[in-house]
């Protein structure tokens, strides 16, 4: 898993540019903390908890995915999440990540996130953070993608923190951001 690397934002930088940095800087922690391992690193547990980086990748995986879906493109979620009935299996993702290699969790992951980014920027030229997500509204109404943005680099920001509780145990690796 290559993901590890981020481009260091201006210390003056604008606000999207922050908020994409501090994204980009997430997912790189995260990239890093599950990265290196084979599948038996990948799936080991830490009781009490039954959650593992494996499970970590394809939750984020399918987070991506429909962030991307609901709030940028408001197309359609793709393979493998369109065919899940998650109301049926809330737990889908965690739950199967355990039959998935190291390989194609990796590449769900990272395509997942290569998906993200584009629709960022093509939305974000389009209008910028003030804009209406592609969500369909509730009674609250749509939230604006700043809004979306930071939802993003929250849920990022709890589970490296998960990630660095059960990468630890499996190898050592320890650290806030990858070497650069």
């Amino acid at each position: 898993m290559t993901e590890t690397s981020f481009a260091e934002s201006s210390r003056t930088a604008g606000e999207v540019e922050m908020l994409l940095y501090s994204l980009d800087r997430a997912r790189a922690q995260f990239a890093w903390k599950c990265g290196d391992l084979d599948a038996a690193g990948l799936r080991r547990a830490h009781p009490p908890t039954a959650m593992t980086l494996a499970g970590l990748l394809k939750h984020l995986a399918l987070v991506e995915d429909t962030y991307t879906a609901t709030d940028l493109t408001g197309e359609p979620i793709g393979a493998p999440w369109r065919d899940v009935d998650f109301d049926a299996d809330p737990e889908w993702e965690w739950r199967t990540a355990a039959d998935d290699s190291p390989a194609e969790l990796y590449d769900l992951w990272r395509a997942s996130v290569a998906r993200s980014r584009a629709a960022w920027s093509a939305a974000l030229a389009s209008g910028g953070l003030d804009q209406l997500s592609k969500r369909t509204p509730d009674a609250g109404g749509a939230p604006n993608l700043r809004r979306i943005l930071v939802d993003l680099a929250d849920e990022y920001a709890r589970h490296v923190g998960h990630a660095d509780l059960l990468r630890e145990p499996v190898d050592g690796r320890v650290g806030e951001d990858p070497p650069r």
